[in-house]
């Protein structure tokens, strides 16, 4: 009998220690998985260090889940190199994420039709540090309005930074004053002014691979309480569009480990923000998602290598401006070619239908843990880490009743 091929996962990690430790337990579970030609596969996962790396050296990981690399340019420099020089699969891109901003997602999207509230870019408040900034300044750099062009928006509105960061230096405007206020302490940060829309729900989608998740979820809430464990919050048109937007967005840039943010009204879906390098999968965020979150995360790594899935640097967008472009299409005609060219980026009808052949003990399996000590062992030791001693005991209530409401929806048939 032959030996079995053997696959490892990289975990490129910043601070977070919940979602991994829940990954690597989850991932033991899975066992060897036989494909159909009779080859036996084995997975297992590595926390990955950070070192000097020379431009030939070896990868060994064949897939990389990277937390750090949209901050930490070190790593991110090293994943370029596995991606085009070893041929590593990356769960989200470092060259869309660096080149593909908030400000370049949002151009791409109204490309595609959807429904972005208008967004103006503003200079910069205060000088960039570059000696010819002040001869470039008064020679060419026009004077503008900032109340005027506040005014045509409509208030509220919001500033945030171009390129996002987890929600740093956003604002919500509600008058000159707050505008005034807001751009002065926006200092050498590029800002976007964007209009609101009135909503009637905040909802994320967090996707990986083609599995989403839609999420009511409340911005003005603390962390713990922000995800509502809500499942019929939508219609079932926005449900769907929501999950489809998300899906789109990442297909077109290529990216599978990442959240969206829209705003509903009715049946009209607005998107804000999807670019998220690093979409939150705490336990003590998510809780209620947390074991989903963690069983697609571990079901679409082990299909990506084990199918050998090959790792994909060309976006191909030029088969959604086609669509974007054809006039004869209605806006939901075109949301459904667009999402059949996401289905097809993610192969999602062999994807199913490969996880029912190969992992179908693996639901049980991450209930099965879920109920266990070490998962309640995992969640004390983030409690602990995030919250202070006189809290504790409320929020391991608190979580601990969430997760045990979602054993109670999720048992194994």
């Amino acid at each position: 009998m032959a030996d079995p091929t053997r696959h490892l996962i990289g975990l490129l990690l910043g601070a977070e220690e919940d979602w991994p430790q829940a990954f690597e337990a989850i991932l033991r579970r899975v066992g060897p998985i036989t494909d159909a030609s009779g080859m036996v596969h084995e997975l297992q996962s590595e926390r990955l260090t950070i070192e000097p790396f020379e431009l030939t050296d070896p990868v060994r990981p064949g897939l990389v889940i990277d937390r750090l690399a949209y901050w930490y340019y070190h790593p991110r420099e090293w994943l370029k190199k596995a991606a085009l020089m070893n041929g590593t699969y990356l769960l989200n891109s470092p060259f869309t994420f660096q080149s593909m901003e908030k400000h370049s997602a949002y151009c791409a999207m109204v490309r595609l039709g959807l429904k972005i509230p208008r967004t103006v870019l503003v200079p910069y408040k205060n000088p960039v540090d570059n000696v010819r900034w002040a001869y470039t300044s008064a020679k060419y750099n026009q004077e503008f309005d900032l109340d005027a062009i506040a005014a045509d928006l409509g208030y509220p509105l919001y500033m945030k930074p171009f390129d996002g960061g987890g929600w740093r230096g956003v604002s919500r405007i509600n008058n000159q004053d707050d505008l005034h206020t807001a751009y002065d302490a926006s200092g050498a940060m590029l800002m976007h002014l964007q209009a609101t829309v009135d909503y009637e729900k905040f909802a994320r989608a967090l996707s990986i691979g083609p599995e989403t998740m839609v999420m009511d979820f409340r911005p003005d809430e603390p962390m713990h309480n922000r995800y509502a464990v809500s499942h019929d919050f939508l219609s079932d048109h926005a449900g769907s569009e929501c999950a489809a937007i998300s899906k789109i967005i990442n297909a077109f840039f290529g990216w599978e480990f990442n959240s969206a943010e829209m705003l509903v009204t009715g049946n009209e879906v607005y998107p804000i923000d999807y670019a998220n390098a690093c979409p939150d999968v705490a336990v003590t965020s998510l809780h209620y998602y947390f074991p989903w979150a963690i069983t697609a995360l571990v079901r679409w790594s082990t299909y990506a290598l084990v199918t050998e899935r090959p790792t994909s640097i060309d976006l191909h967008t030029e088969h959604y401006f086609e669509i974007a472009d054809d006039e004869s299409l209605s806006y939901e005609a075109k949301i459904t070619a667009y999402l059949a060219l996401a289905n097809e980026h993610y192969t999602t009808d062999r994807y199913w239908q490969w996880c029912e052949e190969n992992l179908p003990h693996l639901p049980e399996q991450v209930h099965d843990w879920v109920s266990s000590a070490d998962f309640k062992r995992l969640l004390q030791q983030a409690v602990d880490a995030t919250y202070p001693a006189h809290e504790r005991d409320r929020f391991m209530a608190h979580f601990g009743g969430l997760t045990g409401m979602w054993l109670k929806d999720n048992r194994p048939a």
